[in-house]
């Protein structure tokens, strides 16, 4: 009888951290990507998404002979019920996106992706009834505060950033929870389905109304707007492959690259807004996340001293 050799659990939490960078990096830049697609509007675009998305995920099947894991998710209807529920909370936060990005407000979605670890955090408590350490609630209050701030002095409720941070929040949940054994493509591809009705009544009104663009922009337009699939499916797909293989806290750590990219798209690429109100929620708003990285590293230290511990007390065979 063999064992699992000792590196294994650590090259699997090496390659689950190269693929969570890869997708929060991809979503870092994925405002620059949508501006580029003007005129395309944002209701368009998510239906080309969506579309696109699942025949990317078809073509993934057929070419690992994937197939049978769907078939073994359809003959369970409690998994394929909350494929349905993570893709509606999916269409709900590339909506919010897609009109944030293409509207002028990549600002107000970084900041809700600030928001979403906190967020993450305050559904461990509130679903998973879990208890929560002293600089964990610290956060959160940090976090309460900023959106107080920028609400009474920016003179708005910021629904974009609490929209977004909290469809993700609940789609990571519902990934972790609910679908931690269903492979990456196989959940995309259910996700995709259930949305691609919706995507279709989108694409038939936006052609009723303003006009389909996808063909009618060039070339270069075109192949742009045909690569929404891949730029949508790719990082999800390294997402749900890295949460498989690291612990919650590293998720939590890794997802701070998106929101600090989209911030520096936002203020220094695409030139928004920041008047000084602004910048007094986004540095309140970046203590709770300190806080929380503080949080998250400790608890890590602990935990790996722990492990090594039991190690050194275990007998030798």
């Amino acid at each position: 009888m063999t064992s699992e050799s000792p590196a294994a659990p650590e090259r699997a939490t090496t390659l689950g951290v190269a693929f969570g960078f890869g997708a929060y990096l991809i979503w870092g830049f994925l405002p620059l990507y949508f501006t580029a697609l003007a005129p395309t509007g944002p209701w368009e675009t998510l239906g080309w998404r969506v579309i696109f998305s699942l025949v990317l995920c078809a073509i993934l099947l057929f070419a690992t002979r994937g197939w049978r894991r769907v078939f073994a998710i359809v003959r369970t209807p409690r998994t394929l019920g909350w494929t349905a529920v993570a893709g509606i909370l999916i269409y709900v936060n590339w909506q919010v996106f897609l009109l944030a990005s293409q509207t002028g407000h990549v600002l107000e979605a970084s900041l809700g992706y600030f928001i979403n670890p906190i967020a993450t955090v305050l559904l461990a408590v509130l679903v998973l009834h879990e208890r929560l350490r002293p600089l964990q609630w610290a956060a959160i209050g940090v976090a309460a505060v900023a959106v107080a701030v920028i609400v009474v002095f920016y003179g708005s409720v910021p629904w974009t950033a609490l929209i977004l941070s909290a469809s993700f929040a609940l789609y990571g949940l519902v990934k972790k929870v609910k679908l931690s054994r269903v492979d990456p493509v196989s959940g995309l591809t259910f996700e995709t389905a259930w949305l691609t009705p919706l995507a279709i009544v989108q694409l038939v009104v936006v052609s009723a109304t303003t006009g389909i663009t996808l063909g009618h922009g060039g070339a270069g337009h075109t192949i742009l707007l045909a690569l929404a699939g891949a730029v949508t499916a790719v990082p999800l797909l390294l997402f749900a492959a890295a949460t498989q293989r690291v612990s919650l806290t590293t998720t939590g750590l890794l997802q701070f690259a998106a929101p600090i990219l989209q911030f520096v798209t936002g203020a220094f690429l695409l030139h928004e807004a920041m008047p000084p109100e602004r910048w007094l929620g986004f540095a309140i708003i970046w203590v709770a996340c300190a806080l929380l990285i503080v949080d998250m590293s400790l608890a890590g230290r602990r935990a790996r001293n722990a492990r090594l511990a039991r190690v050194s007390l275990d007998p030798l065979p």
